[in-house]
């Protein structure tokens, strides 16, 4: 792996070798105390990093993020982390709506969706790229398979140092999400192509069972099967066949009556089948 050396300053500026500041005076709301408490990821379905960047910049623009990662790893900042950007629009997350005022924005260099035409693959804006640059792969919030542009390892590599960062200067931030996951029906990315929940795990996940365990007890599945899914909804797509009575659960969070837990697979679970093991 590459060994970014970023580092965040006293003006919730990014430093290091591989970040570009830009100028982008049109943000100036600051986040409200113990914000943010998010990181939200997209793409940008555009040409380059710096094109989108410079984009992003302008001021007749109505969005803006904090950072843009381009192919090669090099990290552009348009908006201190202190301060709110318009990358998540029309959102909603749990309870809450309007994910801008919460969370900091990451766009990753990357064309999003492609076309197929004989051996080429296209984007929206005419650049054809080859099948080694490609994946076919269902959304997780379709269920038809499409072309992807994939990513680039040090964009993966640099997302991964750039979110444990942003959480070692911002320890308020628990989640990260892709901003399909906040505007589903109406955004795409970071789409299948980005490993969003792998890096999840590594990240938020992995945190929880090393460094601060969640103090609730293990849990056992108490009724015949048992539907995991994504989100803590009854109307939110399962993430594996149903888990069998007596499976074994590591509970991590609950919210309204859910668990999130982890088996063979991490998802959501109704509480009131699971059974609380309180001896352990």
């Amino acid at each position: 792996m590459d060994n970014f050396n970023f580092n965040i300053n006293e003006k919730h500026l990014l430093e290091g070798d591989d970040v570009k500041q830009m100028n982008c005076p049109k943000n100036t709301v600051h986040f409200s105390a113990g914000m943010p408490d998010t990181i939200v990821l997209h793409y940008t379905a555009g040409r380059n990093g710096r094109s989108s960047a410079e984009y992003l910049c302008k001021d007749n623009v109505k969005a803006s993020a904090h950072l843009v990662v381009d192919r090669d790893g090099k990290v552009f900042q348009l908006v201190p982390f202190d301060t709110v950007a318009w990358h998540a629009g029309k959102s909603r997350w749990k309870d809450r709506t309007g994910l801008n005022n919460y969370s900091i924005g990451i766009e990753i260099d990357n064309a999003g969706v492609l076309t197929k035409s004989g051996t080429a693959y296209t984007s929206w804006f005419g650049k054809k790229f080859a099948a080694d640059e490609v994946m076919e792969a269902v959304h997780r919030n379709e269920s038809k398979a499409r072309y992807w542009h994939l990513f680039t390892e040090k964009q993966i590599e640099a997302l991964e140092a750039l979110c444990d960062l942003l959480i070692d200067r911002y320890p308020a931030i628990k989640e990260i999400l892709g901003h399909e996951e906040i505007s589903p029906g109406r955004k795409l990315d970071p789409g299948p192509a980005f490993p969003l929940d792998k890096l999840r795990q590594r990240i938020i996940n992995d945190r929880d069972e090393e460094g601060a365990p969640l103090n609730n007890p293990p849990g056992v599945v108490n009724v015949p099967f048992l539907n995991i899914r994504q989100l803590p909804d009854v109307k939110a797509e399962r993430v594996a066949e149903p888990l069998p009575q007596g499976t074994n659960l590591i509970i991590y969070e609950e919210h309204d009556g859910w668990f999130r837990v982890k088996a063979e697979i991490e998802g959501w679970v109704a509480g009131q089948y699971v059974d609380l093991d309180s001896d352990n």
